[in-house]
């Protein structure tokens, strides 16, 4: 199904004195760029988080927020006294070379880094948690994506049957355009009044013709609207399809216009290249 690279999702997950909450938000991108902010004690899990988001998505810049709060434990710190004792030495020698400096009070050495030892905390608990809330998550938010392919689809598949509306409008009209188209030919050579052998004057006007035919152009504009229809209805990303067929698409409607006869072909060409334009705005947010 056609899934959008844009959303916002949030997962959390409990367990014993653990709780972990996830947040990822997601924009549109050429390939898969996954950002993480997390605690120190979830970054050797980094590369199986990682895996976890290449298995849900292909494509889009994601950042990820992973957050972890302990409930409140009846065990008390404690404190490592070999680290204060290397934390009192230090200050000792800053004092006999900086005798004006403040001394810290206790609360500053207490939060100094490695002086307080909490409760340690069962990391295999947390980890699990952290890769539950992260699958949690990243379902929220392929179920926000998808639901957003879908709009995304049905404004591109609208467009599409515009265009293939116009397009059988213009091949009915095609064959009437070219009899005016040579009519014109024949009365421009009248009005110049000169004499032309009659087999040479119309294989001139049969090349001329020829080069104004636009019916190869329109068989390929047809040809790329089944294309779209077809990679929009697939179960595979197709974003990096669609983009490509929007390039097909605003070629053909390019070489229509330089080979238009009539005011009527120049308009519908200008519709064609509109139409596109819309598509391909919208179809820079499809995986």
């Amino acid at each position: 199904m056609t899934q959008s690279m844009t959303g916002f999702a949030r997962g959390s997950v409990t367990t014993g004195t653990q709780m972990v909450t996830v947040e990822c938000r997601s924009v549109n991108n050429r390939f898969l760029d996954v950002q993480f902010r997390m605690p120190d004690t979830l970054r050797e899990c980094e590369a199986t988080f990682r895996q976890q988001v290449g298995k849900a998505f292909s494509r889009g810049k994601l950042e990820l927020s992973i957050r972890t709060h302990e409930k409140t434990s009846s065990d008390p710190a404690t404190i490592d006294h070999e680290r204060l004792d290397t934390l009192k030495s230090a200050l000792v020698e800053i004092a006999d070379r900086f005798p004006d400096s403040r001394c810290p009070d206790q609360l500053s050495i207490m939060l100094a880094p490695g002086v307080l030892i909490e409760q340690a905390s069962n990391l295999d608990a947390l980890q699990a948690a952290a890769t539950e809330a992260l699958g949690t998550c990243l379902l929220e938010l392929r179920e926000q994506r998808l639901s957003e392919g879908q709009k995304l689809a049905l404004m591109v598949e609208e467009r599409c049957a515009a265009i293939r509306t116009q397009l059988d409008l213009l091949k009915a009209q095609l064959p009437a355009l070219q009899t005016a188209h040579r009519q014109k030919l024949l009365s421009r050579l009248a009005a110049l009044d000169l004499e032309a052998d009659p087999k040479r004057l119309e294989e001139e006007i049969v090349y001329v013709l020829q080069r104004a035919d636009v019916e190869e152009e329109m068989d390929r504009l047809g040809a790329h609207l089944d294309a779209i229809e077809t990679a929009l209805s697939g179960s595979a990303p197709c974003g990096r399809r669609l983009d490509f067929l929007m390039q097909e698409l605003n070629r053909e409607a390019n070489t229509l216009s330089s080979k238009s006869t009539a005011l009527n072909t120049t308009n519908t060409a200008v519709e064609f290249k509109v139409l596109i334009e819309q598509m391909r705005e919208q179809i820079q947010n499809i995986e």
